[in-house]
C-alpha cells in the first residue's frame, strides 16, 4: 500500500501540469494545485492515499530542496549601488526615475508586516483568542517563498524590478519567522543551545564559500556527464548545511536556504541551475506540496466548531498583517500592483507548517487551533494567486527597450545605431570628437565629451546600459575600456580592435574574458566567404522585410523543446544553434536547451516579438 500512494502521487504530480494546460487554467500556481489534488486524494476527500514513513522523508527532502532552490534565485546584484540607466529622454527631461531600489523597497515593506504581526498578534492574546503572542506574531509574518517563486516563475517576473522587489518580501517572509521560530523554541523548549550555536551556520557557510570558491573556474575542464560534479557540489552543500542546522537546533529549511545562498555566491553556470531545477520541481517537490494536502484531514478539522470560528479569523490576520506592503509598493509600482505583490506575499504555507510542528512538539498549541492556523494559510494559497493574476500588469520599466551605448560615433558606427533605432533598441552615442559631433548630432543622439576615461563614462552614465559597443579606432583605448566596463559590471560589450600587431595578446584576452571583439579586416573576409559559399548571404542582408537575429534562450518556456514544437517555428528559420562555443547545425528535431544562441532569419516585423519571448529570463 505504501508503495501504491507514492505511485499515485507522482502520477498526479504529473497529471496536474497537463490539466492545467489543457483547459487553460492560469489563475492559480502549480503548487496550490497540488496542494488541493493532495487533500482530494488525502483522508479529506476519497482517502485513496495516506501518508508513510518513505512519503515523509520525500516530503522533507522537497521541502528541503525548495528551500535550497529559493535560496538560489536571489539576485544579489540588486545589493550592488548602480545608477539606473537612463535613456536620452529621461536624461533631457529628469522625470520617471525610479527612486526606490527593490531592495530598500523590500525592507520598508516587511518591516510592515513585522508591526502589523505584533500587532493582530496582541489583539489575539487580548481577546483570549489565541494567547500566546510571539507564536501568533512568527505565523502572521510568514510568507510561502515556494509558492510566490512559482507564481513569478509562471508571469516571468524574476527578472524584473517588481519581481524581485516581491521576491525579496518574501525571503525576509521566510528568513526572519525561520530565526524567530529558532529563538523560540531555543526560549520556551529544553534545547536552549540554538541560541549561541546559531552562529555556527553562518561560519560554515562562510568556510564553504571560500573553500569552493574557485571550484565553477576550474570544473568544467574534469566535468564529464558520468560525474556531474557541479550537482554534486549542490547536494554536498545541502547536506552539510541541513546536518549543521540540526545540530545546533535550528530547522533544516533554514540549513537548506542558507545553502542555496552560498551556491549562488558561487555563481554556478546557467546549465547548473537548470538541472537543479529539474530536479527539484521535477521530483521532490510536488511530491512535498501533494503530501501536505494528504496530511490535511478536513473531515477530522471541520468538526470542531473552535476551528471553524477561528480559521476566518486567522485567514484575515493573514492578509491583514501583509496590507501595509501596498503603500510602500507604490513608491514605484502602478497601484495595481502594489495590491497585486501585497496579495501574493500573503500566502503562507511551509514556513506554517514547520512553525506548527514544532509548537506541536512543544505542546504549546491544541489541535484545533493547528488545524485552523493551516487551513487558513491554505485558504491565502488560494485566494492569494488569484488577487494576483487578476490585478498584475506590465509595468512601463518592463516595456523599455534594449539599451545600447556606442563609444565612437564615425562611418562604421553611426548607420548601425540608425538602422537600431528603428527597432527595439534605444540608442546613445558618445564622441570626444567636436567635428564628429557636429557632422552627426543630426542624425543620431550623440553626446560630445572631452575625454573617455572610466571616470569620465561612469560619471556620464556610459556603462549603464544592456550593450557596449566600444567602436573607437584606438584599439588600446578600446581595450582599457572593455576591462574597465567589465569590472563594473556591462552585461554584454562588443569591442573593436584593429591592431595588427600579432604579439599584441590584448585581443586573446578580451576574446578569454567573454567579451566580443571584432575588426574590420575579419569582417570583410567572413562577409566575402559568406558570399561565395553561400550567394544568398547578401540578398538575406539587403532584404528589408527579412533580416538575421541573434537571441539568447534564457525563458523556460521554450527550453526542452524541439525546434519543429515551438509555437512560432512557421515564422523563423533558425539556421544555427550555438551551445558552449560550439555551432550546431540544426533540423526540426533539435531540441533547445538553456543558453542556447539561435542564429535565425525572419520578418522585421515578427522578430522582435519573438526575440523577446526567448531572452525573457523566468
Amino acid at each position: 500500500m505504501d508503495q501504491v500512494s507514492l505511485v499515485i502521487i507522482l502520477f498526479a504530480a504529473l497529471l496536474v501540469p497537463l490539466v492545467m494546460a489543457k483547459f487553460k487554467i492560469n489563475s492559480l500556481p502549480t503548487a496550490v494545485m497540488e496542494i488541493i489534488i493532495g487533500i482530494v486524494l488525502g483522508p479529506s476527500v476519497f482517502n485513496i492515499v495516506s501518508m508513510n514513513s518513505s512519503i515523509s522523508q520525500l516530503s522533507t527532502i522537497g521541502v528541503i530542496v525548495l528551500l535550497f532552490l529559493s535560496g538560489l534565485e536571489i539576485d544579489f546584484s540588486l545589493f550592488k549601488k548602480r545608477r539606473a540607466a537612463l535613456t536620452p529622454l529621461e536624461k533631457k527631461h529628469a522625470v520617471n526615475l525610479p527612486k526606490y531600489s527593490p531592495v530598500r523597497l523590500a525592507v520598508y515593506g516587511y518591516g510592515t508586516v513585522i508591526v502589523l504581526s505584533l500587532l493582530l498578534a496582541a489583539m489575539f492574546k487580548i481577546t483570549g483568542l489565541f494567547s500566546d503572542f510571539w507564536l501568533a506574531t512568527i505565523l502572521f509574518g510568514t510568507i510561502s517563498l515556494g509558492i510566490v517563486i512559482a507564481a513569478l516563475k509562471e508571469k516571468e517576473l524574476l527578472s524584473k524590478a517588481f519581481g524581485q522587489t516581491v521576491l525579496l518580501i518574501s525571503v525576509f517572509g521566510e528568513l526572519i519567522p525561520m530565526m524567530g521560530l529558532t529563538l523560540y523554541a531555543s526560549v520556551y523548549g529544553s534545547d536552549s543551545k540554538s541560541l549561541w550555536l546559531l552562529l555556527l551556520i553562518l561560519a560554515v557557510a562562510a568556510l564553504m564559500l571560500l573553500r569552493f570558491k574557485p571550484f565553477f573556474q576550474f570544473y568544467q575542464n574534469i566535468n564529464k556527464s558520468t560525474t556531474q560534479l557541479d550537482i554534486r557540489l549542490a547536494f554536498f552543500l545541502i547536506v552539510t548545511m541541513v546536518t549543521v542546522a540540526e545540530s545546533v537546533g535550528a530547522e533544516n529549511i533554514l540549513g537548506a536556504f542558507v545553502a542555496g545562498i552560498v551556491l549562488k555566491l558561487l555563481q554556478p553556470s546557467d546549465s547548473t541551475r537548470e538541472r537543479l531545477d529539474s530536479i527539484g520541481y521535477g521530483f521532490f517537490i510536488p511530491i512535498f506540496f501533494i503530501s501536505t494536502g494528504v496530511d490535511l484531514n478536513l473531515r477530522t478539522l471541520l468538526t470542531s466548531g473552535k476551528t471553524l470560528l477561528l480559521i476566518p479569523l486567522f485567514f484575515i490576520a493573514y492578509m491583514v498583517a501583509k496590507m501595509g506592503s501596498i503603500w510602500i509598493l507604490k513608491l514605484r509600482f502602478k497601484a495595481k500592483n502594489a495590491f497585486a505583490g501585497t496579495a501574493l506575499t500573503a500566502t503562507t504555507m511551509t514556513m506554517v507548517l514547520a512553525v506548527l510542528r514544532v509548537a506541536k512538539s512543544m505542546k504549546t498549541i491544541t489541535t484545533d487551533q493547528s488545524g485552523a492556523f493551516l487551513l487558513a494559510a491554505l485558504l491565502t494559497c488560494i485566494i492569494s494567486p488569484l488577487l494576483f493574476n487578476k490585478f498584475y500588469s506590465a509595468e512601463k520599466e518592463d516595456l523599455v527597450k534594449t539599451s545600447v551605448h556606442f563609444i565612437g560615433a564615425n562611418l562604421s558606427t553611426v548607420p548601425v545605431a540608425q538602422q537600431l533605432r528603428k527597432g527595439w533598441y534605444d540608442v546613445q552615442m558618445y564622441t570626444n570628437h567636436p567635428e564628429n559631433y557636429q557632422t552627426y548630432h543630426a542624425q543620431v543622439p550623440v553626446e560630445l565629451m572631452e575625454n573617455f576615461t572610466p571616470v569620465d563614462l561612469e560619471d556620464h552614465s556610459v556603462f549603464d546600459t544592456d550593450i557596449l559597443v566600444l567602436g573607437h579606432i584606438d584599439a588600446e583605448r578600446n581595450y582599457q575600456l572593455a576591462k574597465a566596463a567589465q569590472e563594473y559590471g556591462v552585461k554584454r560589450i562588443i569591442v573593436r580592435f584593429e591592431d595588427r600587431n600579432v604579439l599584441n595578446e590584448h585581443e586573446d584576452e578580451l576574446r578569454d574574458l567573454g567579451i566580443e571583439v571584432y575588426n574590420t579586416p575579419e569582417a570583410n573576409i567572413t562577409l566575402l566567404r559568406s558570399l561565395i559559399e553561400s550567394p544568398s548571404t547578401l540578398l538575406m542582408l539587403r532584404d528589408t522585410e527579412n533580416s538575421i537575429y541573434e537571441v539568447k534562450v534564457v525563458n523556460h518556456l521554450y527550453t526542452n523543446v524541439q525546434i519543429k514544437n515551438l509555437q512560432f517555428a512557421q515564422d523563423i528559420t533558425i539556421s544555427q544553434v550555438i551551445r558552449n562555443r560550439k555551432i550546431i547545425v540544426p533540423n526540426g528535431s533539435t531540441t533547445i536547451q538553456y543558453g542556447d544562441r539561435l542564429i535565425f532569419t525572419g520578418s522585421k516585423q515578427d522578430a522582435p516579438r519573438i526575440r523577446q519571448a526567448l531572452a525573457t529570463a523566468n
